[in-house]
């Protein structure tokens, strides 16, 4: 076991996982190339070329901007690895827009009679959701926020190595 753990570099249940997902992506594909096969192919070239020359230049001077803005900080703060906190909403929240833009957007035919929902509601529920994600981050780092400066609080009431209280 420890043998194929250096080997690997990791647990037999991480290889298991890895070795059944790629079976089932592979079973998807067959499906899907046997009843679209162009369809599928077009949709692969254009999710690659949509992402590398509109999606990654647009979220890396997005992150760029979040970086440079909001890089400075009085000293006294602690340093707390913030970015994450504003990075994973901002994704949880684009690929929700990227998934249902035709209907957050209203650009598709009406789905009434299959969801019984009115149109205008997505828009709505989107932006409702995206608020709630960003709100969670914000609490999230504030509790991070607050366990550091208490952490750095307790190290300054501390008593330097080799001062001894009389």
């Amino acid at each position: 076991m420890a043998r194929l753990i250096r080997w690997y570099g990791s647990e037999p249940l991480h290889l298991l996982v890895l070795i059944a997902s790629f079976a089932l992506t592979g079973y998807a594909l067959v499906r899907l190339f046997a009843e679209r096969p162009l369809g599928v192919a077009i949709w692969f070239v254009g999710a690659a070329i949509g992402h590398d020359l509109i999606l990654l230049p647009l979220y890396s001077l997005a992150d760029l901007s979040a970086q440079s803005v909001l890089r400075h900080r009085p000293e006294r703060t602690p340093a707390v690895p913030w970015i994450n906190y504003l990075r994973v909403p901002a994704f949880l929240s684009g690929v929700l827009l990227l998934v249902w833009f035709p209907l957050i957007l209203n650009l598709s035919t009406p789905y009434q009679g299959d969801t019984r929902l009115p149109e205008d509601v997505y828009l709505r529920r989107w932006l409702a959701t995206t608020a709630v994600l960003f709100g969670a981050a914000a609490i999230a780092f504030a509790l991070k926020l607050r366990r550091a400066r208490r952490a750095a609080r307790v190290d300054e009431e501390r008593p330097a190595p080799g001062h001894d209280a009389p």
